[in-house]
């Protein structure tokens, strides 16, 4: 479901720190148990850091990742690297997966510096999941953010049918953002072709395994407090 959404002219951390604190003022829990899949907007990601810190679970998503990658090549370099990059994140081991991407990186490096550096910022990210072990249908699900993707394209299929946008609603002594109801009201629609997450019977047993990570960088941060 559509669990809330903010306004603003840019997508800037300020305005991403706002929607956060919406959400928690309306009583949903934000618990260090959530996996947030982003794309790589500095904005919502230096939002998340600043309020979660090392207790963040951040999963990149790998489709924006490899689109930004094919941005900086000559287009003789895009079908391999794409493979490439597939194949590595393919690897359901978290060391297989990290030693392809290393290898990835360092042949970037003799193609592309800036490529090998947009691979490398956002390496850590982009195996979150594989540090916990989900695979299957449930990692096809959460490796992109084509969730949210979906519903942004059901809302510009639906705006079109919206004749007025006038800001102001007046209608018995109530004054309301015409604009925010529309956009609320294709929310509520789309919802109604939303499913169930694939691979959702997992959920339970990755939790545990959020868990107990989180216990252990506990641990390990007060051994070497010690």
């Amino acid at each position: 479901m559509v669990l809330g959404y903010w306004e603003g002219a840019t997508e800037n951390s300020e305005i991403c720190n706002e929607l956060l604190a919406d959400l928690e003022r309306r009583d949903l829990k934000l618990s260090s148990k959530v996996i947030f899949v982003t794309d790589g907007g500095k904005g919502i990601i230096k939002s998340l850091r600043d309020k979660f810190g090392k207790k963040l679970l951040h999963q990149r998503c790998t489709i924006h990742k490899d689109h930004n990658l094919q941005k900086h090549l000559a287009k003789k370099y895009r079908n391999h690297v794409h493979h490439q990059f597939k194949k590595a994140l393919s690897h359901q081991k978290l060391a297989d997966a990290e030693k392809a991407l290393e290898a990835l990186e360092k042949e970037l490096m003799q193609i592309n510096a800036s490529a090998a550096k947009s691979l490398r910022e956002a390496m850590p990210e982009l195996l979150t999941l594989h540090r916990l072990q989900v695979t299957g249908d449930l990692y096809k699900v959460l490796h992109t953010t084509n969730g949210i993707e979906n519903l942004f394209s059901s809302v510009r299929h639906r705006e079109h049918n919206i004749k007025n946008y006038n800001p102001i609603y007046r209608g018995k002594n109530r004054k309301g953002k015409l604009s925010q109801r529309w956009l609320v009201a294709v929310f509520l629609r789309a919802e109604q072709n939303f499913r169930t997450v694939k691979g959702s019977e997992l959920i339970k047993s990755v939790m545990e395994r959020i868990e107990k990570l989180q216990t252990e960088n506990i641990d390990n941060k007060n051994k070497q407090a010690a």
